[in-house]
């Protein structure tokens, strides 16, 4: 049995309404929808909340993103990126976050005197302009099960477990 001491959270970031930018958030939700995970783990639709994560993120031991990251590689480019490694996932600063992640996890330290560990899975991008299909791009989504895959890594890693649904 895993050691279940560590809080693990596994955060999906991004905006759905600008395509391959939402696919944290749609890692998450397949991830959800096909796995059960100890009671460690909790799974969460981050969007674009930006300082309202803050609790979230305090409240973890450790922090698994995943995030478009932009590093001008070909699109489906697959991260894993932690430490000094996360500054490449400055992805979209200053247009579609309230405010970056790394700068909310920092904020996290400064008021609460805490910051969980964190990796960042991140994919290079394709598309990620408004769409009103709301869809990833098809090379892009072709990419979900090796980034759950990541993520599940990380979970195990970190001391979390799961198993495949039976409902599904």
């Amino acid at each position: 049995m895993a050691d279940q001491t560590k809080n693990i959270l596994v955060l999906g970031v991004g905006n759905i309404l600008l395509r391959d930018e939402g696919i944290g958030v749609r890692v998450v939700e397949r991830l959800e929808r096909e796995f059960r995970f100890s009671g460690n783990v909790r799974l969460m639709d981050g969007g674009v909340r930006g300082m309202i994560l803050m609790d979230p993120i305090t409240q973890a031991d450790h922090v698994v993103v995943i995030d478009a990251v932009v590093n001008d590689q070909p699109p489906g480019t697959i991260y894993r990126l932690e430490g000094d490694d996360l500054r490449l996932s400055v992805a979209f600063k200053n247009s579609v976050h309230d405010m970056d992640l790394l700068e909310t996890m920092c904020c996290c330290e400064l008021i609460s005197g805490r910051r969980p560990s964190a990796v960042i899975i991140g994919i290079e991008p394709k598309d990620y302009q408004s769409d009103p299909l709301v869809a990833l791009s098809p090379e892009i989504e072709d990419k979900i099960p090796r980034l759950m895959e990541l993520a599940l890594e990380e979970i195990r890693a970190a001391g979390g477990e799961f198993a495949p649904r039976s409902d599904n």
